[in-house]
């Protein structure tokens, strides 16, 4: 191994699982120093996603659980340093390798499973509005990579209501929101908040398919807030700008018929979304330049079928190596892949998946998650002494 040259061995550790990574760092000094560079960090995740390796499907139930997505085979319960926390542990967001886990409302925790490194995120208790007699409701979460400043953020939507109204959705106060910087390991509230927030929680539509969580789709994280046919409000999505941390309105696309409830998902980063007509049929459209509303282009459609009926919820995940078709996941209870050209769907069988869950697509990585001030100094120190192996060359 010594006597091939270094970008040989560069190439082949490229192509190689995290795992594996991990394990070839007690080889060598050098072999260490490699895996653990930034620009080897960053071109193993880019090849992962480029050529779709090192994926993995998590299912999220009761429990959590993975399966390859090259296999689809079986699923086994997904292993992380607090994979023994309670049942219920919910995962809200997949980035880059990286998993943002809520344990509790207090207990919130980014992880890498792939390196088992992880990091609880501080405390921060949600404050109702100073003089008002409410409590804290409904909760959004989202987790996403802010591309300029190379941070890891979470977002986190507290929705209030009155004291004395169980039934009260929330219209009456503004939402509280924060933002967890990983780079900074703080969390800083958010003051310029559009109106239209206070009518985005409703109670059905958010709880039934966890749709309280952010779907990231460059840069921004999305969420739907469903019409209100009260106040006159069509379907809207909602984003929030990972770099800016402002809110924006994103465009939807030209609907034939407007009687539809909204989803959103991703797909190869860009953003979909999701058209479900009555329960009957489901489009999908996907915005290939993020922010044009123009851009908007329907990839398929899908009709309820005998074994599907009625057709309450379908969600893209991934397109396959030669993206011909694409994995869908459908009614929380079974996934299928759909022919783009043969416009057909065939079910995908997977052992032992739980009897409903959520699915997100996860890419194993070798992102760090250690406490990112001391490897900003780590940095530093290597940088100072390259230099002065440069001098003294000179």
């Amino acid at each position: 191994m010594s006597k091939l040259p270094m970008d040989v061995i560069t190439d082949i550790l490229y192509r190689l699982p995290v795992k594996a990574l991990v394990r070839f760092k007690s080889l060598s000094k050098p072999c260490c120093s490699l895996i653990d560079h930034p620009d080897f960090i960053r071109a193993h995740l880019n090849r992962s996603i480029q050529t779709k390796s090192n994926l993995n499907i998590i299912l999220k139930g009761l429990h959590l659980y993975s399966v390859e997505f090259d296999a689809l085979g079986t699923t086994v319960p997904l292993e992380f340093p607090l994979s023994n926390a309670a049942a219920g542990t919910e995962a809200f967001g997949s980035c880059n390798g990286l998993l943002a886990l809520r344990i509790t409302e207090k207990n919130l925790v980014l992880c890498n499973p792939s390196t088992r490194q992880f990091r609880r995120l501080p405390v921060s208790e949600i404050d109702p509005p100073p003089g008002e007699s409410c409590k804290s409701g409904y909760v959004f979460y989202g987790f996403g990579h802010d591309v300029k400043t190379n941070d890891y953020k979470v977002v986190r939507m507290a929705q209030f209501n009155k004291d004395d109204d169980e039934d009260d959705e929330g219209c009456f106060y503004d939402y509280e929101v924060k933002v967890y910087s990983l780079k900074n390991d703080c969390w800083r509230k958010i003051t310029k908040l559009p109106r239209y927030l206070r009518f985005m929680f409703q109670f059905f539509y958010h709880l039934l398919h966890r749709r309280g969580y952010g779907v990231l789709a460059c840069g921004v994280l999305h969420w739907v807030m469903p019409p209100r046919i009260e106040f006159g409000m069509r379907n809207w999505i909602v984003g929030f700008d990972l770099g800016t941390e402002e809110f924006v309105e994103v465009p939807l696309p030209e609907c034939a018929d407007r009687n539809y409830l909204l989803d959103v998902g991703v797909l190869e980063g860009c953003l979909c979304a999701i058209c479900n007509y009555d329960q009957v049929s489901v489009d999908v459209w996907v915005m290939k330049e993020y922010g044009t509303k123009e851009s908007w282009t329907k990839l398929l459609s899908v009709q309820k079928t005998r074994t599907i009926n009625p057709l309450t919820f379908l969600r893209p995940l991934a397109y396959s190596k030669n993206r011909d078709n694409v994995l869908l996941e459908i009614n929380n209870q079974k996934f299928a892949w759909y022919d783009l050209q043969k416009k057909k769907m065939r079910s995908v069988k997977i052992g032992d998946s739980p009897s409903t869950f959520g699915a997100e697509v996860y890419v194993g990585s070798l992102i760090r998650i250690e406490d990112w001030k001391k490897m900003e100094i780590e940095k530093q120190r290597e940088q100072d002494t390259l230099r002065k192996k440069n001098r003294k060359k000179r």
